[in-house]
């Protein structure tokens, strides 16, 4: 481990200290759970096509914490978080509607956000050509995503009550275990490490203390895979996991949400062992633990919001020709990917000709924004939004909502690779999306956030 990296000893001083940031109008009202969404039967895990049998153990236990905040105004903003490789549509949908219904939060005051990690079970929806489970094993995931889907609600529930006063304040702090994967070959990109490609080592953290300096919540994000194990069969959170449990173990009766940011392209380093995940998380909570230390920005004012649907338009289709000609393709998810779009076509179907990507905003007061992007965005939009959007501290997250593709840069697209191709095939996409996909969202992503701002 390197010697920089933090101690048990120096994050619990700096847990002593950070009282000090702590601002002085309590302006919100907050509520926080955590529900152990860790799996009791057999089920597969997400991630790796390669996995054929269920997990074997638990290395960590998972959880869905539930972020309840109420802003001086009463309106009720609630944050989700779990450990899940990613949540599809029809999970997200049936969550939110839930939520609006039983619990009165509008869709746009409702964030779900998954941690990506690839030590979690299969979410049914999720990346189904990937994996091609029949039988029992198709049943372990069905049934682990409805035990899933009503923890979830549990989550948001519990959150909900016992709201207590507290201060928010906001700070940066930075990592560096994230490591750039586009790796370029005689043979063009593919997944390796490439010190010399573009991440994102931005740790923004979000702090919710009580009057008296104990911390009750930290809201943490990081641009990075949770791939350090590798195609394990063992149940953990990895990285994020870890980094929750440590900073928890340091500031006593504190819940840690971890929201990950704009990371399609990055994977941590090193990676292949699980106690390179510890390793990592370590890392992760001393720059928390750094971040709430030094002078942070109090957040004031209500919470606006804004949730809206992007269409992302894909390119040129396959020809049926095309179709049929994959169906010798040595890979098996490639054959039943050709499958579902021929069956398509056959019914007389229309293929898609765009994706709809969620876009959510949450406006703290003049303090921060925090863009929310569904699927796996790459890390080009991040640096792009801040171009976009400067002079502001800006938070942008993915992952969020609906997990349904990579979402590609126009240089991703150019350069080709598994985040502008390959990785359509598992998520049931049938092409490549277009080249005005970054400017489509992007420009929507402006629009909300100045609207926002400038809204009374």
């Amino acid at each position: 481990m390197n010697s920089s990296q933090p101690t048990f000893r120096a994050l619990g001083f700096i847990c002593v200290l950070a009282w000090l940031n702590t601002g002085l109008a309590q302006e919100y009202q907050a509520g926080f759970s955590r529900i152990d969404i860790t799996p009791t039967a057999p089920v597969h895990l997400g991630g790796y096509a390669s996995r054929t049998v269920p997990f074997k153990g638990i290395a960590e236990r998972i959880y869905a914490k539930g972020l309840a905040l109420r802003d001086s105004t009463g309106q009720t903003t609630l944050l989700v978080t779990a450990d899940t490789i990613g949540t599809p549509r029809w999970f997200n949908d049936r969550l939110a509607e839930r939520i609006n219904q039983e619990l009165s939060i509008p869709r746009e005051r409702f964030l779900f956000a998954c941690s990506h990690s690839h030590s979690t079970p299969a979410i049914k929806g999720a990346l189904d050509i990937a994996y091609g489970l029949t039988g029992e094993a198709l049943s372990g995931v069905e049934k682990y995503s409805n035990f899933f889907l009503e923890q979830s609600f549990a989550a948001a529930k519990a959150a909900l009550t016992n709201l207590e006063p507290v201060t928010l304040s906001f700070g940066r702090g930075e990592a560096h275990f994230a490591m750039n994967r586009r790796q370029f070959g005689k043979d063009g990109v593919f997944i390796g490490v490439n010190p010399l490609g573009l991440v994102d080592n931005d740790v923004p953290v979000i702090r919710a203390a009580k009057t008296n300096g104990i911390t009750r919540a930290i809201v943490v994000g990081y641009a990075c895979h949770c791939t350090t194990p590798g195609a394990n069969d063992d149940v953990t959170g990895d990285w994020a996991g870890y980094a929750a449990e440590h900073l928890e173990t340091a500031y006593p009766g504190a819940t840690v949400f971890f929201i990950t940011g704009c990371g399609a392209d990055a994977n941590p380093e090193p990676r292949g062992e699980l106690g390179y995940a510890r390793q990592h998380g370590l890392a992760l909570a001393g720059a928390v633990a750094r971040a709430l230390n030094e002078p942070m920005v109090t957040v004031s004012g209500r919470i606006r919001a804004a949730f809206e649907r992007v269409d992302l338009p894909l390119g040129t289709m396959p020809t049926r020709e095309q179709w049929q000609a994959r169906l010798t393709n040595s890979s098996p998810a490639t054959v039943r990917h050709a499958k579902v779009f021929l069956e398509k076509l056959d019914a007389g179907e229309k293929l898609p000709a765009s994706c709809s990507c969620p876009v959510q905003v949450l406006r703290f007061g003049d303090a921060l924004d925090l863009v929310a992007l569904g699927g796996e965005v790459v890390v080009d939009y991040s640096y792009r939004l801040k171009r976009e959007l400067p002079g502001e501290h800006l938070w942008t997250a993915s992952y969020c909502n609906d997990v349904f593709a990579y979402v590609p840069s126009v240089r991703v697209l150019i350069e080709g690779g598994y985040e502008a191709d390959a990785n359509l095939v598992y998520y049931a996409v049938p092409t490549r999306f277009a080249p005005q996909t970054e400017d489509l969202l992007v420009g929507r992503v402006v629009s909300m956030v100045k609207q926002l701002r400038t809204a009374q």
